[in-house]
């Protein structure tokens, strides 16, 4: 039985798409919707009292076993919804919860997941029986001296401590593999956007790879990371991460942070919409909320509307003024503007390159293998004196990188391409020999 509750206007049934989505993907089937109208939440049962009555009945009526809440629920209102109703309930926290428990496969994510799982019950433990509680004084009939809420709030403190120690340690391990990454200085662009817009099809549709996708929300939950051989660019890593949802519970956020981290240390974001949804504009929205929550917004960014073999549109790249970044509809079943994507990508993974140079000895092999790794290496020549001139194309960070290594010396860039002057903390002009 699934209730929506709105505070401006008549619920309409479209209103229930969504919720209808995740109740499914966990397994679910509807028999039922009620919606209801109120100006602010009934603070003991959040629909009222009437409204409770009239769930009863259709629970009745229908034979459901389960209610679910389309909006966050205090544990208060929970439990006097279940007594009124006879039914067990549950908010729409705890059905996306549910849904990311049976995606998780990687021992990562279901550390996550049981993190999330563990701070939503936390705010609702009841006294589920009492013969342990404090009892009064005489021989045979004194307690251990606390609750069994106490016990359980305390085995639960000590679980979310431990599983926050476990998540610890596999950060640093994402750590120590993202540094690796950045060594090899192949720029990382993550696929982001909201959940069943086709993150995943876009992901197989680029890399040829065979990740899981499925009509469902939250059909990937772990994120995957494949190289890429970007036409007119070069090698990169493509991220397709897990989906984003309006009502993204706060502390499922936290608990996926590290994994998020993925998607705040990447170079590029492609930010993936469903074409054929109504309120396209509302889920990209939803997208930047939580980009920002995660400090991710300064990233630059290109946003794909995907599915437009579903919404009939052409597709097209779209730079007007009625969007803030550049916007490109593709199909990723049918292959549709994936090639025009490809290019557009290119185009702005490249416009932040420049290119520069560098005299380096003959006696810097070892530097010399560095920037091929890290940059990408237009031409090279040696000059009479048998120095070594290496042309790149390179983005702030992979200068960073490159002055960051052991051997590098400022006096080695030298700036031979107009308008380049200003790279490094010291640039030489080749023609004139004169510190910039």
């Amino acid at each position: 039985m699934l209730v929506h509750q709105s505070s401006v206007s008549r619920v309409l049934e479209t209103d229930f798409d969504e919720l209808v989505g995740l109740a499914e993907s966990a397994g679910a089937t509807v028999v039922g919707r009620i919606g209801a109208t109120r100006r602010v939440p009934e603070a003991g049962t959040f629909v009222g009292r009437g409204k409770a009555q009239e769930i009863a009945a259709s629970i009745e009526q229908e034979g459901a076993d389960l209610v679910i809440i389309d909006q966050p629920i205090s544990p208060v209102q929970e439990r006097n919804l279940e007594r009124l109703t006879q039914c067990r309930v549950i908010d729409r926290t705890r059905l996306i919860l549910d849904i990311f428990a049976l995606r998780a496969r990687t021992h990562e994510g279901k550390l996550q997941v049981e993190l999330a799982q563990l701070r939503h019950l936390s705010t609702r433990l009841i006294r589920g029986w009492t013969h342990l509680e404090r009892q009064r004084g005489g021989i045979g009939l004194r307690g251990p001296g606390e609750t069994q809420l106490e016990t359980d709030r305390r085995l639960l403190g000590m679980r979310i401590r431990h599983l926050q120690s476990r998540l610890a340690k596999v950060g640093l391990q994402r750590g120590l593999r993202r540094r690796r990454r950045n060594r090899e200085r192949l720029p990382t662009v993550a696929i982001v956007g909201y959940t069943n817009s086709g993150k995943s099809s876009l992901f197989n549709r680029l890399v040829g790879a065979q990740s899981y996708c499925a009509d469902q929300l939250f059909a990937t939950l772990d994120p995957t990371m494949r190289r890429l051989d970007l036409p007119g660019f070069g090698p990169l890593i493509l991220s397709d991460t897990v989906g984003f949802i309006q009502g993204l519970p706060h502390a499922l956020i936290q608990a996926f942070l590290s994994t998020l981290e993925e998607v705040s240390s990447a170079d590029f974001l492609l930010r993936v919409a469903d074409d054929s949804y109504p309120d396209v504009r509302e889920q990209e929205a939803q997208v930047e909320q939580v980009l920002e929550e995660i400090g991710a917004t300064h990233i630059p960014s290109l946003t794909v509307r995907n599915k437009s073999d579903a919404s009939g549109r052409t597709s097209e790249f779209i730079n007007g003024q009625a969007h803030t970044r550049p916007v490109i509809r593709v199909s990723a079943r049918t292959g549709e503007g994936i090639e025009a994507l490809q290019a557009q990508l290119a185009e702005s993974l490249s416009s932040a390159r420049r290119p520069c140079v560098l005299r380096l000895p003959a006696s810097q092999g070892r530097l010399r293998a560095r920037i091929y790794a890290l940059a990408t290496v237009n031409e090279e020549t040696v000059t009479d004196e048998g120095e070594i001139l290496i042309t790149i194309n390179v983005d702030a960070p992979t200068i960073g990188r490159i002055e960051n290594e052991p051997d590098f010396d400022s006096d080695y860039w030298v700036d031979l391409v107009p308008g380049g002057s200003g790279i490094g903390a010291a640039v030489k002009n080749a023609a004139t020999g004169a510190k910039v």
